[in-house]
């Protein structure tokens, strides 16, 4: 272990030597202005042209209320990123001491409305209202979260009155909530859109006209109607439009048979094509039913001569082929963003990094996207998507069809309860007639509660109640919002980000928050060189996706 790696575990055990579990301190470390790394910044990741990925350099201290983060490239996305759940801040003191005694995992200390209480292992968790937190102070005196992992006994415990609220309604059961008075039904807007993939580098998917024809020939409602659960959309455009700016430009096309088949003919295929449509039949949120599916776009695109024949793959394997372009002719996948921004859902799959999946990529829609990055306002955000979805409508990679719903189901009694798109319900608001607990039964139990190495939704939706970033979404919405901070500004040139705390913040142990924790926090999870980059796994997979991941090779070495 390098000696400054060493010096700095050291001085954060003997500070926080009095700090274990969720017990208030005798003491907390006093602030120091300070960075990590102690010297210097990172080596950054670069893309193919050799240019910067967005990242983070630097993290530093400046004073107790502000934080500068030095970035690799100017990110305007970087305020969404810092509302995601993982980039939870803990106390200094809490957190080394809870990484030496091994509590780190099962138990926490955060700033949000509710704190941990207990984690009884295999029955439940309880989460007590934080009387002191500097916000509105949550409706429930006890949040506890219990777990089923089959549906239909969700809803019987529903029924029953067990419990107030459950996740994940099974679509057949939709009908039964809706028809029970005790019960109201709650849809979750999808944060996905599932598509039909077009690959270019094969006739006849290698004329646009051909592409166009099979865009316009479907009725996407239909699909939607037929086959997805209550709240699912018509997908208008390949971002979800449940993102901020994500939506811009024109609708995609509506059905026009006649139109489809007519631009066949202008291609030179008067009498129709034949295609193959590739898929898996394992179901996900944003295709429940794909062999169904498959089989309704088969009979839909034979109304405009695209004779389809189906092609159910193994699953695996079929991921695999999708990945590296070998699925010729059409296939099925999805837009699935790591976080609520339009960039995300679009530069993943059709950016200068994007692989083949889709064919050769289309250089007039990299382009754009690159452009996109550079984007720092919100009007010029707005100007770049629409300009993207324009291009991909233009050019039709893919036809975005439907983002498929999800379903939340509470007792008649459960006033508040707004749910979030990205599954991230914030229970501070919800109340129940009569009780004054909360008890939510979700589908399985939390691997660990560690924020910054947990990416399943059962442990970061807990994360959610307990811990707080610098930003966090509004309740029912993918919109960020500051928590922790009252604000981050960027330097003109965007390479700079300057965070103030919000004033007057304690920790559940009692701890004030400064501008400490958060270097030290943030720091823990990004670079493997790290004294603290231990976790339940270590792999810190949603912060390294979405921040990157400093040092790499300190990760693959053991010490």
């Amino acid at each position: 272990m390098h000696r400054a790696r060493r010096s700095l575990l050291a001085v954060l055990l003997v500070a926080a030597s009095a700090c274990t579990g969720s017990a208030k301190p005798s003491s907390e470390i006093p602030f120091a202005a300070r960075s990590w790394p102690e010297t210097g910044t990172v080596a950054c990741a670069t893309d193919a042209t050799g240019a910067p990925r967005p990242g983070i350099a630097k993290i530093e201290a400046v004073d107790e209320l502000t934080v500068r983060f030095t970035l690799c490239a100017p990110d305007p996305a970087f305020t969404q990123k810092l509302a995601v759940a993982n980039f939870a801040v803990n106390d200094s003191g809490w957190l080394a001491a809870a990484a030496a005694n091994g509590t780190l995992t099962t138990t926490m200390n955060g700033t949000g409305p509710f704190a941990f209480d207990t984690w009884e292992r295999g029955s439940q968790l309880v989460l007590a209202r934080n009387d002191e937190y500097w916000g509105e102070p949550a409706a429930a005196a006890r949040l506890v979260v219990q777990w089923e992992p089959e549906s239909g006994a969700r809803l019987l415990q529903l029924q029953a009155g067990t419990v107030d609220a459950i996740d994940n309604v099974a679509p057949t059961d939709a009908a039964t909530v809706r028809a029970d008075g005790a019960l109201q039904l709650l849809p979750r807007a999808g944060f996905n859109t599932f598509y039909l993939n077009l690959n270019n580098r094969y006739p006849p998917l290698d004329d646009v006209r051909v592409r166009t024809a099979i865009g316009m020939a479907l009725d996407r409602q239909r699909i939607v109607d037929l086959f997805y659960p209550e709240g699912s959309t018509r997908a208008t455009h390949v971002p979800p439009c449940v993102i901020q700016f994500a939506c811009g430009g024109l609708d995609w096309y509506e059905q026009d048979v006649d139109g489809a088949r007519a631009l066949l003919a202008e291609a030179g295929y008067p009498n129709g094509i034949d295609i193959t449509l590739s898929f898996r039949e394992t179901p996900r949120a944003y295709l429940p039913n794909p062999l169904e599916v498959a089989t309704d776009i088969q009979a839909q695109l034979a109304a405009a001569n695209v004779r389809v024949t189906l092609d159910l793959q193994e699953a695996g394997a079929y991921i695999d082929k999708l990945l590296s372009g070998e699925l010729r002719g059409a296939s099925f996948s999805a837009a699935l963003p790591d976080y609520p921004e339009a960039w995300n859902s679009l530069g993943i799959d059709f950016g200068s990094e994007s692989g083949p999946t889709h064919g050769d990529r289309y250089p007039q829609l990299v382009a754009l996207l690159d452009a996109a990055q550079r984007a720092t306002s919100d009007a010029d955000r707005i100007a770049a998507f629409a300009a993207i979805n324009d291009e991909i409508r233009a050019s039709v990679p893919v036809v975005p069809i439907a983002n498929g719903a999800s379903l939340v189901a509470a007792r008649s009694t459960v006033r508040g309860l707004l749910t979030s798109p990205v599954a991230m319900e914030r229970f501070d608001s919800v109340s129940v007639d009569g009780k004054s607990d909360l008890v939510w039964l979700q589908g399985g139990e939390p691997a660990g509660l560690y924020c910054a190495d947990e990416e399943d939704r059962e442990a970061v939706r807990i994360c959610a109640q307990v811990m707080e970033g610098l930003y966090g979404y509004a309740a029912g919405s993918t919109v960020a919002e500051p928590r922790l901070a009252t604000s981050c500004r960027a330097s003109d040139d965007g390479l700079v980000v300057e965070c103030t705390l919000r004033s007057g913040v304690r920790f559940h142990n009692g701890a004030r928050l400064d501008a400490g924790d958060v270097l030290d926090s943030f720091a823990a999870a990004w670079d493997c060189a790290h004294p603290l980059h231990v976790g339940r796994t270590g792999d810190f997979r949603t912060w390294s996706w979405i921040m990157g991941t400093a040092n790499p090779a300190a990760c693959a070495t053991t010490e």
